[in-house]
């Protein structure tokens, strides 16, 4: 089983470098999206839609509202020269107002998996309210991810890919190692405490690699650890949101698209938590950093 996950592991990360330096930024947004809603489909089934069509629906509530942010500049652009108001190209930033309400979000759930596992295992919640959750979180994700592509670089969403994979292999390796005592057991039982704590100095290795690679002075290099540390942080209790999700449904894995990893909410549930927060902090430091 170790073996069969290394593999298809590997094969996903050489397909995703190579999307993120060899993809424009509109068609890296378009194969993330692509991905955002195959995740929203599995998602659908963990917040119990068992009908095809309502499935398909939320979908279509993503891709709506996919385009109108792909293309926000652009109807801005069309309402200036249309209504000869050129002001309100101003509102092309708003948008990074959007990064509030996930961040938030994800702080909150992080709150509460961690002072509360066992009623939010028992929390009932509606369908609809869980299709919404699931619609919230995926489009955050899809958003901030594109938009750290499209604004950062293929640098930066490289180092935040590589700073939560190397947390989760972290986690994975110096868990099974040294993990006695149990993170979220009511949730998670194969989770450790040693094993976020391995996540936590991944990270900062991490931030101390870049700073020494790009010779950030130290105000700057101690931001980088600062964010990097949280934004695992966030990812790991990103994960165990998905995970009490799936325990509420019964079901190990959202899905069995991918061998040896289950479905791809399996893959990404760590990536949707922290991109919100990793954009916030990076768009918050760019003045530090440019």
């Amino acid at each position: 089983m170790l073996l069969q996950r290394i593999i298809t592991a590997s094969i996903l990360a050489l397909l995703v470098v190579l999307a993120v330096f060899q993809l424009p930024s509109e068609y890296f947004s378009l194969v993330l999206g692509l991905i955002i809603l195959v995740a929203a489909w599995e998602w659908s089934n963990l917040a119990g839609i068992r009908s095809p069509l309502k499935r398909g629906l939320l979908l279509l509530a993503l891709v709506l509202p996919m385009l109108g942010l792909h293309f926000w500049t652009y109807f801005l652009e069309l309402i200036a020269q249309s209504f000869d108001w050129p002001e309100v190209r101003s509102y092309s930033g708003a948008l990074e107002w959007l990064v509030i309400p996930p961040v938030l979000f994800w702080i909150l759930a992080m709150i509460l998996i961690r002072s509360r596992p066992s009623e939010m295992l028992k929390l009932q919640m509606g369908t609809r309210y869980k299709a919404l959750i699931g619609w919230f979180v995926l489009l955050s994700a899809w958003l901030f991810l594109s938009r750290l592509r499209a604004i950062w670089g293929e640098g930066m969403v490289l180092y935040f890919l590589l700073l939560i994979w190397a947390a989760d292999i972290a986690a994975y390796f110096i868990g099974k190692k040294y993990g006695q005592t149990k993170l979220s057991p009511e949730i998670s039982p194969g989770k450790t405490v040693a094993g976020m704590y391995g996540a936590l100095i991944a990270g900062v290795v991490c931030a101390v690699a870049l700073s020494l690679f790009y010779g950030y002075n130290f105000m700057i290099a101690s931001d980088f650890i600062l964010l990097s540390v949280l934004t695992v942080l966030v990812s790991i209790y990103g994960d165990l949101f998905f995970s009490l999700a799936k325990r509420q449904r019964g079901v190990k894995d959202s899905g069995s698209i991918l061998p040896g990893h289950g479905g791809i909410l399996d893959r990404i549930d760590s990536l949707i938590a922290a991109a919100p927060f990793f954009y916030a902090g990076i768009f918050l430091m760019s003045g530090l950093v440019a």
